[in-house]
């Protein structure tokens, strides 16, 4: 009887590229269990030539990222257990200038009432004297 290691999300394992499709990588994990990194996973960002990262026989210290419970199918990934360029600090936070805004609301309207007041008598005055008949 063979005994078959059981792979769980997480684990860190080290295994062998035994072939290289368009997709993604075949890992072979132990002599038993084989395991997909998809192209995807294979670093942060666009990939457009897998062979460029892996070759035939070459040996990859992987995670598992997903393990089917029916058919028993491994997930793997090289880009969880890449570093990310975070900055341990967030961005600064740009601030804009505000544009000029019209002063509209009660206040500036009960400052310039005395003067509206003002001219529209004016302006009566001015017709009551200026009327033609």
């Amino acid at each position: 009887m063979t005994s078959q290691k059981q792979y769980q999300i997480g684990d860190v394992v080290e295994g062998t590229v035994s072939g290289i499709q368009h997709y993604g990588v075949f890992v072979q994990l132990d002599s038993y269990t084989q395991g997909l990194i998809h192209i995807s996973e294979c670093k942060h960002g666009y990939v457009t030539d897998i062979n460029q990262f892996v070759q035939l026989g070459e040996t990859l210290r992987v995670m598992v990222i997903d393990v089917d419970e029916y058919t028993h199918k491994i997930s793997l990934s090289l880009r969880a257990l890449e570093q990310t360029n975070v900055p341990p600090y967030p961005a600064k936070i740009k601030y804009r200038r505000r544009k000029h805004q019209p002063k509209i609301g009660f206040k500036p309207l009960e400052q310039a009432l005395p003067k509206m007041v003002r001219q529209g008598l004016d302006e009566i005055e001015y017709d009551e004297y200026h009327i033609p008949t």
